[in-house]
């Protein structure tokens, strides 16, 4: 019945009732809640069906009390455990009590409130995310009535203190808040969570397109030991352990969406600060077409790729898409006529037909272990994940030289850069000429709401100034700047792009670094040979209305320190 009233409605096809219900005869649970994990409905639409269906009023937010009501013949854990929240006692108007849950219709939950209560009850319907709200208030109250000191804690032993963290994070609030937590980074496109307890507050942070951004309704300071233990519980992380960094991993799925999650612990003088990194691998483009290069530039760096041996790296600062420009680099070749190795730490997308290794330190898994042991499988692509020290870097080399071709990334801030930092990491001038074929250096820069971006006419002095005029065009001088809406979250930005800066190793570079030049006086050699660098690509997407120049201006700022923009 349900199925049917939302295809009725052209809420969802025959085809994805079919699907939710094959997955729910594997994850069982009711239609409605299974099409909302998969994604393939609203929970707005599947709650108004359930409503019409059953004939129960559906309550919005708004219709809940201000005010917890308390129900002396039903324990908080009932509550909890059944995602039943009481809005209204007995009158002369209502009748009996009235409650709200997201599963009305369960004969459980009516034949439980009636015996308990010994009257009559009214169950209404209301959404998921309202009802846990409701919950995690009445949890936040009992909570600051009944506030533990942390000194009440100093006289148990670590068996008992182990188990108490276990109990904290397998309660229904904290369950649902760590869920909340996650979710939203869903739905705001967030690379990475952050959950940070100071003095007197926790905040919960978000970067978006690589700007962080607070939450204004961060949950309460003491609910960060239960958050903290549930989401260690969830990376399989020693939930005892508090005074060491740990590193975790989390594998879920969100509204259909496959998350995988980086997790990350340091102790600070408050508590464990925690960071999630969000890895969405439905959302990832493996393509080099969609990952902003100019024409010119994804065709020469199409022609280092196609080299049959040599070094061929990715640098720039980390969170630049480094990884994932590698990934897609690989993503173009032909993994059924070649044979490709990669080492990583972590391996963060799964790639059909290439082989991934995962480095593990604990059991002396090393990138140069590893690589020791790829050269004997014959590869003829081998793919590091970063070059961390002068051993990965000299097995690099050498594979290079015999005959492979290597993929890597470095952390640099100009592709020049990558040069002088294989010569402080042990590499001979006369092996990086004879190795390495190219460098690509990557920002990552926001691009401007198409809904809401605005025109505007820069100065020509400034322009000139600048380096923008070039890029303009004969009497264009216009340029466009974020403004805010709906659509972006006031932001005036919707998603990312990257900016490119292609070192290509010719022989007047060759020459260059033989003399023994720095990376400064490489850089200006590559100039001279036509690169652009990271600011002149990035002036370049300002002028096709992709970017605004304040935002080419704050990711190059190692680039263009002495450019000030005129107010």
């Amino acid at each position: 019945m349900l199925g049917e009233w939302l295809v009725e409605r052209n809420k969802l096809s025959a085809r994805d009732v079919e699907r939710a219900l094959l997955a729910q005869s594997e994850m069982g649970g009711y239609l409605g809640q299974v099409l909302v994990k998969l994604g393939l409905v609203a929970e707005q639409d599947v709650a108004q069906a359930l409503s019409d269906l059953l004939g129960i009023r559906l309550l919005a937010e708004a219709d809940y009390p201000s005010e917890p009501v308390e129900v002396p013949q039903l324990s908080e854990s009932f509550l909890l455990s059944n995602g039943v929240v009481p809005i209204a006692g007995p009158s002369e108007s209502s009748g009996g009590w009235q409650f709200v849950s997201v599963v009305p219709q369960d004969q459980y939950i009516q034949k439980a409130l009636t015996m308990a209560l010994a009257g009559p009850i009214t169950v209404h319907l209301g959404l998921e995310s309202d009802v846990a709200n409701a919950l995690n208030a009445r949890q936040t109250t009992e909570d600051t009535e009944e506030e533990d000191d942390d000194a009440s804690l100093a006289g148990i032993d670590d068996d008992e203190f182990v188990e108490h963290l276990k109990d904290l994070a397998s309660e229904a609030p904290v369950i649902r808040l760590v869920n909340q937590i996650i979710h939203r980074a869903l739905d705001l496109g967030a690379s990475d969570i952050h959950v940070e307890p100071f003095d007197g507050a926790l905040h919960l942070r978000y970067r978006v397109d690589g700007v962080i951004q607070d939450t204004p309704d961060a949950p309460a300071l003491e609910l960060a030991p239960a958050i903290a233990s549930r989401i260690k519980l969830l990376a399989h992380m020693n939930i005892a352990e508090r005074r060491l960094p740990q590193d975790g991993r989390i594998m879920t799925r969100v509204k259909g969406h496959e998350l995988d999650l980086r997790v990350s612990t340091i102790p600070t003088v408050h508590g464990e600060s925690i960071v999630m990194r969000v890895l969405d691998r439905e959302s990832i483009q493996l393509s080099l077409e969609s990952m902003g290069f100019s024409a010119n530039t994804l065709d020469s760096y199409r022609q280092l790729l196609a080299k049959p041996h040599g070094v061929l790296l990715v640098t720039g600062p980390t969170g630049s898409g480094k990884t994932t420009t590698l990934y897609a680099s690989l993503a173009t070749l032909d993994a059924s006529e070649l044979k490709i190795i990669t080492v990583e730490d972590p391996v963060e997308y799964q790639l059909d037909g290439v082989n991934q290794i995962q480095v593990q330190s604990q059991i002396e898994l090393t990138f140069a272990r590893s690589l020791r042991a790829i050269l004997r499988q014959d590869p003829d692509i081998i793919m590091i994940g970063e070059m961390r020290d002068g051993e990965t870097a000299q097995i690099a080399v050498q594979s290079a030289l015999t005959g492979h071709l290597v993929l890597s990334t470095l952390h640099t801030n100009t592709a020049a850069g990558a040069i002088t930092r294989l010569e402080d990491m042990g590499i001979e001038r006369y092996l990086i000429t004879s190795s390495v074929n190219g460098v690509l250096a990557q920002r990552l820069v926001r691009t401007l709401c198409k809904s809401c971006r605005i025109a505007q006419n820069v100065d020509m002095t400034e322009a000139k100034r600048l380096g923008l005029d070039r890029f303009l065009g004969e009497g264009n001088l216009q340029i466009y700047v974020p403004q805010g809406c709906s659509e972006c979250k006031q932001s005036g930005y919707r998603g990312r792009t990257a900016i490119h800066e292609l070192f290509v190793m010719d022989g007047a570079m060759h020459r260059a670094i033989q003399a023994g030049y720095d990376a400064t006086q490489l850089h200006e050699t590559a100039r001279k040979s036509g690169m652009l660098t990271l600011f002149e690509d990035g002036l370049r997407k300002v002028a096709a209305g992709e970017t605004s120049l304040e935002e080419v201006l704050r990711v190059t700022q190692d680039q263009s320190e002495s450019i000030e923009v005129a107010s």
